[in-house]
């Protein structure tokens, strides 16, 4: 169910109300996880009152925002969408005045954790373990091989039945890797979708 709380910006200049719209509760949770790092002064609270669509259902954030009052009631909206198959074109103009999308250059955000060091960081291992580390770049394109990354099922790879897990020894958490990767480990597609926030709060401190 739509949830209808529009995040109330902090005292800034000029004070903007922004509603971020994601597809389920693991994207949010990643989300917050990264605004750990990227955007710590209100990252809780501003994913905390995201709305849920669901799925990808960007008509659903058309409707929501338009039963919001849209930017007559002084609100601005930020939709974003994983690209999924590929099937679905990129979205990025909802045709609303306020209302942005932002679709994922890579299949699904969960395609933005698959960065090994940030993995092991979260794997329950003594003293680490280099064979671990091996078996985590076995299991993955290499580094700059960007279009293997953009068609990779991330979701299937990272989930409990999935390869990673299996070549591991044990479940990954999605919210501990996401929160164990870096600032510099982040993919620019990650960093571009914070710039937007930032953007659209009023907010010029990359650090804020």
């Amino acid at each position: 169910m739509l949830r209808m709380d529009p995040v109330v910006e902090p005292s800034r200049t000029p004070p903007r109300r922004l509603i971020v719209y994601v597809e389920g509760p693991q994207d949010r949770a990643i989300l917050r996880a990264w605004a750990y790092r990227l955007l710590p002064s209100i990252g809780r609270r501003l994913f905390g009152a995201s709305v849920i669509l669901g799925g990808r259902r960007p008509a659903r954030a058309v409707a929501h925002f338009h039963s919001a009052g849209g930017l007559g009631a002084g609100l601005i909206g930020l939709c974003v969408l994983d690209r999924d198959d590929g099937n679905q074109p990129p979205l990025s103009d909802s045709g609303v005045p306020g209302l942005e999308f932002f679709t994922w250059g890579r299949r699904h955000i969960e395609s933005y954790l698959l960065v090994p060091a940030a993995i092991q960081r979260t794997l329950r291992i003594p003293g680490g373990d280099r064979r671990i580390r091996r078996a985590i770049d076995a299991a993955l394109p290499g580094s700059v091989d960007e279009a293997a990354y953009g068609q990779i099922d991330a979701k299937r790879l990272l989930g409990p039945n999935g390869e990673l897990p299996r070549v591991v020894g044990q479940s990954i958490s999605v919210q501990r890797v996401a929160r164990a990767t870096r600032a510099e480990e982040l993919h620019p597609d990650v960093h571009r979708l914070f710039d937007r926030l930032r953007e659209g709060l009023g907010i010029s401190d990359p650090r804020a």
